[in-house]
């Protein structure tokens, strides 16, 4: 190689060093541009949310309009906190989840055994066509459903039946996901030691899949807890706590709603937003470890 080549070569090398750094650089800057708004989001909640934080926004009902008009003026925290809001947003998640579960993970399991069959290819479209419906409609639907046809009147049991409707797509189609994942050969040895097939499905291949199952429904309750819109059209809110599931109930996104059109109450909206945001953050980090360990 004569002198001519190898200038021409270090110079080709030193130009892909350049682009490499260009490119680099450019990630970098979109990849910043990208979680400034979070940041930023996340800033401007913590500033704002953190005074409100203390042992009675957690255990004290939400204050009247004449406690935080009092407050406001003597420049005093706020008094109470959204333990209604978080009592109802815990049992109505947690009656979502009895029914969306269950159901979700049979509709996954038949959906990997049929793939390719013309029912099962339906049940899929529809699911998928599901997880695009806006949640307002599905509030409308279980209004329809529960609150006029059921209980005939606003209840946590209306809610947590549109919270279920929005959960089941995401269970369904991580279920699914999930089961097409694990080697056949699991299958086919449980077949051959003679265990029945409900046997396999609940005792081979449901444990093996755990954190993808696991993973699906901890998301799918950080989607649903955080809705509002169908809320209102099921709950309608209360002021004090209740666990009856057949009666109006509150939760944190409609408190932050209420919150928002009372001026005396700005301060609740930033600490149950950064309250939220926290809660839902936890849940994405357990199912981020959850799928860690196990996988």
């Amino acid at each position: 190689m004569d002198s001519k080549e190898r200038i021409a070569e270090g110079e080709n090398s030193n130009w892909r060093e350049r682009k490499d750094k260009l490119f680099f650089g450019i990630v970098v800057i979109l990849s910043f541009i990208t979680i400034s708004p979070i940041a930023l989001i996340l800033y401007k909640l913590i500033v704002k949310g953190y005074k409100q934080i203390n042992l009675d926004f957690f255990f004290k009902v939400a204050p009247d309009t004449l406690q935080a008009m009092t407050a406001v003026r003597n420049g005093e925290l706020l008094p109470g906190g959204i333990a209604n809001g978080i009592t109802g947003t815990l049992l109505m998640v947690a009656v979502a989840s009895v029914i969306a579960i269950p159901l979700s993970i049979l509709i996954g399991i038949f959906l990997y055994e049929n793939q390719g069959k013309q029912y099962a290819n339906l049940i899929r479209s529809l699911t998928d066509i599901l997880q695009g419906v806006p949640s307002v409609v599905l509030g409308i639907i279980a209004y329809i459903w529960i609150v006029q046809g059921i209980t005939k009147g606003f209840s946590a049991l209306a809610g947590s039946v549109a919270l279920a409707i929005m959960m089941l797509p995401l269970i369904i189609r991580s279920t699914e996901e999930t089961l097409k994942m694990l080697p056949i050969s699991i299958k086919e040895a449980g077949a051959a030691l003679g265990v029945p097939y409900h046997k396999i499905i609940l005792k081979v291949m449901i444990p093996s899949g755990f954190s993808g199952l696991m993973t699906g429904i901890l998301l799918s309750i950080s989607r649903v807890i955080g809705e509002t819109a169908p809320l209102m059209l099921t709950t309608l809110g209360s002021t004090a706590i209740n666990l009856n599931i057949t009666k109006p109930t509150s939760a944190v996104p409609l408190q932050i709603w209420e919150f928002y059109n009372n001026p005396n109450m700005i301060d609740l909206v930033w600490s149950s937003s950064l309250f939220l945001l926290g809660f839902v953050l936890t849940l994405n980090i357990i199912a981020k470890r959850i799928s860690n360990q196990f996988n």
